[in-house]
């Protein structure tokens, strides 16, 4: 996510650039959304930050507000109609609303939606959901006070919200950033010259030349507008910011609680190196989030470095799914190996997780094939245990492989010679941050915000519930999702 509230300036092209620096983030959808004082203008669709926008469109955004988003569907279907920034009038102006996270209580705040919906007469005509994302539910929550305003708004709902959401939305005239109470999702605040700046990662306001002036706190919703920049706390914070961000999701030029990424990952491969040793040839990487890892494990070892595989930056979670025949080439669709430095060496090959085990198993033969005499794989994060319900999208508790097997099975299973995790403790460590500060559920099942029971929650959620009501007798699919 970005906003920008800079009056003078190209806001709309800020964005662009913002969100180009966190298109690792989500490469499903993007959108923008800009104000001129009197109407938000929202621009969005399928696919990459550079296949959505041109130059002809970016030059038709004006404005002196702008939010943006770059998606990957934790709640929700990846179709048009879940793409961010989402919009709809309110009683005192226009709002569009951006999110990073996931909502553990989506189901109960949709009941709240429709309940609000069906009790005022005073909401505006299009109050209910019309799309099935907790961004969506958080939006019409929003625009349900016509009484208030936005800032008000807020500060009604925020502390209903549970579990990960980092925020950015916009009315009419002003910005607005808020975080959720553990932090679990990233958000900085930056300086322009003649505006300001909040944004997923600090790489995207180095981008835009925005020094970095602090994290948004954990609990905190920050107002900027014509009056200067305004903080208000909605909850106390408990900090429990996410660990793996520091193992893959943020950028390596990121800085999250004031410790670079990139450090933070090499620290993690001398530490694999110090307490996981093999004797071997070379030191790979698994591009590229295991790159840095991978430069610390030489460093510590005293193996030599190489770039043993090539990754196809072009492909994403974008890309067109292939035919049955080039499906099974698999992997190959996005590494291939370098023949001439693998063959004959052994090999450790560093990767930054393990979820279902099937990009390990197939990359180990694929180093195989390639004449790899020995393949011992490390993994710069612990055995993934436990599924993750606040933004990241990870299999079910039954299809992780490291939930039912050992790591001598796990090994065994992916073909390799040898395979070794990082400490969870000493991953902790590297972070410079108190373990009691960080979520590490999908390590070790110690999740900060209740999980709801089954039926309430999950990516399809929303839609389930649009579905039941819209197979109930005088049901139908737009008052499906009014009815939510």
């Amino acid at each position: 996510m970005f906003g920008v509230w800079a009056p003078g300036e190209e806001v709309a092209k800020l964005t662009y650039f913002g969100l180009y620096a966190l298109q690792h983030r989500g490469q499903e959808s993007a959108g923008i959304a800009v104000s001129d004082g009197s109407h938000i203008v929202v621009y969005k669709d399928m696919g990459l930050v550079s296949q959505v926008f041109t130059e002809a469109s970016l030059d038709s955004l004006h404005g002196h507000v702008a939010i943006g988003h770059a998606r990957y569907s934790t709640t929700g279907s990846s179709v048009w109609a879940n793409a961010q920034p989402t919009f709809r009038p309110t009683a005192t102006g226009n709002l569009a609303v951006g999110h990073n996270g996931n909502l553990t209580n989506s189901a109960d705040l949709a009941d709240r939606v429709a309940e609000l919906a069906a009790t005022s007469g005073e909401l505006p005509i299009n109050a209910g959901l019309h799309a099935t994302t907790d961004t969506e539910v958080i939006s019409a929550l929003l625009a349900a006070h016509p009484d208030m305003p936005v800032e008000s708004a807020a500060l009604e709902e925020l502390p209903r919200l549970r579990g990960a959401f980092s925020l950015v939305f916009m009315d009419d005239d002003a910005l607005y950033a808020a975080r959720d109470p553990q932090g679990i999702r990233p958000l900085v605040l930056g300086r322009l010259e003649r505006g300001w700046v909040v944004a997923s990662e600090t790489a995207a306001l180095d981008i835009v030349g925005a020094s970095v002036v602090r994290e948004v706190e954990p609990g905190e919703l920050l107002v900027i507008d014509a009056n200067g920049l305004r903080a208000h706390r909605f909850a106390e914070p408990d900090p429990k910011g996410c660990l793996f961000e520091y193992v893959y999701l943020a950028r390596p030029d990121t800085s999250i609680a004031g410790r670079s990424v990139q450090s933070t990952r090499v620290d993690i491969g001398k530490r694999l190196a110090h307490e996981r040793p093999v004797d071997a040839d070379l030191v790979i990487p698994v591009p590229e989030s295991g790159r840095y890892a991978a430069i610390g494990y030489a460093q510590e070892s005293g193996i030599p470095f190489a770039e043993g595989l090539v990754k196809n930056a072009y492909v994403g979670r974008t890309f067109i799914q292939p035919s049955q025949t080039i499906r099974q080439l698999g992997i190959r669709l996005k590494l291939n190996p370098l023949k001439e430095v693998i063959a004959g060496q052994r090999l450790v090959v560093v990767d930054d997780s393990i979820v279902r085990g099937n990009t390990q198993r197939a990359l180990v033969r694929m180093l195989r094939e390639a004449g790899a005499l020995e393949v011992h794989v490390r993994i710069s994060s612990p055995p993934v245990k436990w599924p993750c319900f606040y933004g990241i999208d990870f299999a079910s508790r039954a299809e992780l492989i490291a939930n039912g097997l050992s790591v001598d099975e796990i090994c065994a299973s992916i073909g390799a010679d040898s395979l070794a995790f990082v400490d969870l403790d000493a991953l902790v460590e590297t972070t410079h941050q108190p373990k009691s500060e960080l979520c590490r559920a999908c390590f070790d099942g110690v999740y900060p915000v209740d999980i709801p029971a089954e039926d309430r929650i999950g990516k399809e959620v929303l839609e389930q519930i649009a579905r039941r009501v819209e197979h109930a007798p005088g049901g139908g699919a737009n008052e499906a999702l009014e009815r939510a």
